[in-house]
């Protein structure tokens, strides 16, 4: 992707489920109009999530997810299984892929089961309609490949057997044929437009007109040539609104805001200098973070808030998880692996033990853990940043975030909020 595409975190996430062979990734490859999956007779050649990020008409930008099988057997198989689960964490729009001339059977059921327990927006798709006889015909014919007799009746009935009531959108499509491709390229587009959220990072606490400062610095962990993605989704909101983004780092800060001649509605900066900008911040001028700003955007600002007050009860041996959502390699003083502990530590006075998990991983058990403190999450959608959330309300955990919780060790955590209108 390159600096000006769509991140991926901000595309809808559309994942394809259902049993092996049921046509998953043939169906993909028709909907896209491309080769993005292997398509084999051989049950089960998907073997791990497929992730594809591309332009879909008429939804717009997406990732595409080809998942494996629900029904894979033996102790690889199981594996598989729980990573197809996994993608549900993270998905916008299921589709389910189901075998029409097998129908629907305990699979894909409990599959259904957890879509609803989820609230998750889904649709089903009978593939291999083409090997079904028109519902004109009410002679029965063995079709070759399972010598099983079906007419297009049967399977209707079978469907609403196993899903009524329900509204949800079905429908008949054929991978080899064409046939219902188009329906279900429109159907994925509306149910996507039924989840389209209003959610701004920073558009709604500005107005036209005003000038935002936003402080960035370039250290070592900053990717050479580029600014990391919070920074350049912010900009992006910024430039939206019709505001002004005004770009420094925290060494010209100062002279930046002098250079200016009027105040700026509001200065947000990177976390790892947020005790240095508030120095250098008027108090007459709001003053936030980026992670502060995502923990409102993606996540539970309320629960991250109260997940901070766990600091002060921290003792000796307690353990805390430090989560990432993206993979990069860590530098000699990276923030959640070197500066946030060293921080903590100082701060607390206690001997505390760090675990650090970064990318697709979130620990399943959490209860060995006193604290969680995400990263701002730039690089998880929406709907799997509250599934952690929710992972850790759920455990009973409390968790919450770099800048929230680096704002509250500098003490500067409620000038922060004010902003956002929150007061502590």
């Amino acid at each position: 992707m390159g600096i000006n595409g769509t991140p991926a975190s901000e595309r809808v996430h559309i994942a394809f489920f259902g049993r092996r062979n049921a046509g998953k990734s043939s169906i993909i490859n028709a909907v896209t109009g491309q080769n993005l999956a292997v398509v084999s007779e051989v049950k089960g050649t998907t073997t791990d999530p497929v992730y594809k990020t591309m332009e879909l008409l008429p939804v717009g930008p997406v990732v595409m997810i080809d998942t494996p099988g629900i029904d894979d057997e033996g102790g690889l198989g199981d594996l598989r299984v729980k990573r197809s689960y996994q993608v549900l964490n993270k998905t916008d729009v299921a589709v389910l892929v189901v075998d029409a001339v097998e129908g629907v059977g305990e699979p894909e059921k409990k599959l259904i089961e957890r879509f609803e327990a989820k609230e998750l927006p889904y649709l089903i798709v009978y593939n291999k309609a083409d090997l079904l006889l028109p519902s004109s015909q009410r002679e029965r014919t063995n079709d070759t490949s399972s010598g099983t007799a079906h007419t297009a009746d049967e399977i209707a009935g079978l469907k609403e057997a196993a899903f009524k009531p329900s509204s949800v959108p079905k429908l008949y499509a054929s991978a080899v044929t064409g046939e219902g491709i188009y329906e279900l390229k429109e159907r994925i587009a509306a149910v996507a437009r039924a989840e389209e959220s209003d959610r701004r990072i920073v558009g709604d606490l500005i107005s036209p007109g005003d000038v935002v400062v936003l402080v960035t610095p370039i250290d070592s962990a900053a990717p050479k040539g580029r600014l990391i993605l919070p920074q350049q989704q912010t900009i992006r909101d910024i430039l939206e609104t019709g505001a002004i983004a005004m770009v420094t780092r925290e060494t010209e800060l100062n002279q930046t805001l002098l250079k200016l001649g009027a105040k700026p509605r509001l200065v947000i900066t990177d976390s790892q200098a947020f005790a240095e900008v508030s120095r250098d911040t008027p108090e007459d001028i709001p003053l936030t973070s980026f992670s502060i700003l995502f923990a409102r955007y993606k996540g539970d600002l309320a629960q991250t808030l109260k997940g901070v007050r766990a600091v002060e009860q921290l003792r000796d041996g307690d353990k805390i998880l430090m989560a990432e959502g993206c993979t990069h390699h860590r530098q000699c003083d990276d923030i959640g692996t070197v500066k946030i502990p060293r921080w903590l530590r100082e701060y607390t006075g206690k001997k505390l033990e760090f675990v650090p998990v970064s990318g697709t991983e979130f620990p399943d058990d959490l209860s060995p853990y006193r604290l969680i403190v995400h990263c701002g999450g730039c690089m998880l959608n929406e709907r799997e940043m509250k599934y952690r959330l929710g992972c850790a309300r759920d455990a009973g955990v409390p968790m919450t975030n770099y800048g929230i919780l680096i704002a509250s060790m500098k003490g500067i955590l409620e000038r922060s909020l004010k902003p956002l209108k929150i007061y502590l």
